[in-house]
């Protein structure tokens, strides 16, 4: 079963799809946004597997949300304009349905997703990083050829990560468990279930008023060590 949200600023089309979607299988409608904000905040919070899109949005076009998520779930634009086609499909979108959408069309078009664990846990096979190897990062139109060692701590979102390094602070489209899969254990400690930390960007210990420890990084940050990773802080830093 595929979990789907309708990203469309049009009330009226947002029923018409949700109402064909009804009469197709393995789709489950859980979510709907009317602009690129709400989206965003909408894949941050839930497991998103496929997202009809469409393009021309109050806050900005389709593109932008698809080339922000990475991995991106599996896309199929729903749109008025035909000339966007080209671009879609270089986007990798499973297709382009254009309005008024024909029920024979969308079916055919959800028979061609791919299966879900085809895109999901991509980083799986991966090797980890070195602390002194690069990676990139994308977040809307901004991009960076970020070092690893430059980066301070990586806090979850939801699906979504937040990377912080040099006073930046992109999302990007990976849980915090696909991150720490490539990151090099000595160099990156898992402080609770939503950050993990840099242990050079460390520069003092505390503890807050429940009696918990807390890290004080470079930045400023401070970042509460859940009691369940108290333990492994302590063997990561004896002598």
């Amino acid at each position: 079963m595929y979990r789907a949200m309708i990203v469309e600023d049009s009330r009226l089309a947002r029923v018409e799809l949700a109402n064909l979607l009804n009469d197709v299988a393995n789709i489950e409608l859980i979510a709907e946004a009317d602009s690129l904000n709400s989206a965003r905040r909408i894949l941050s919070q839930q497991s998103i597997d496929l997202v009809f899109l469409d393009i021309d949005l109050p806050d900005g076009n389709g593109f932008e949300l698809l080339e922000s998520l990475l991995p991106a779930p599996q896309v199929i634009f729903t749109t008025a304009f035909s000339e966007f086609a080209v671009r879609a499909f270089e986007q990798h979108a499973v297709d382009y349905l254009l309005k008024p959408i024909a029920p024979k069309r969308l079916k055919k078009a959800c028979q061609r997703l791919r299966p879900i664990h085809q895109h999901q846990d991509t980083d799986a096979s991966l090797p980890p990083l070195a602390l002194d190897e690069r990676f990139f990062l994308k977040d809307g139109q901004q991009s960076w050829l970020v070092a690893l060692a430059d980066v301070e701590r990586f806090e979850a979102m939801g699906n979504y990560t937040r990377v912080h390094f040099s006073g930046n602070k992109p999302l990007i489209y990976r849980t915090l468990a696909q991150i720490e899969s490539r990151l090099p254990s000595k160099a990156f400690f898992r402080a609770s279930r939503s950050d993990i930390v840099q242990v050079n960007q460390i520069t003092q210990t505390t503890h807050c008023s429940s009696g918990n420890l807390v890290l004080e990084l470079v930045s400023g940050a401070k970042i509460e060590v859940s009691r369940r990773r108290l333990a492994q802080f302590r063997q990561l830093f004896a002598l």
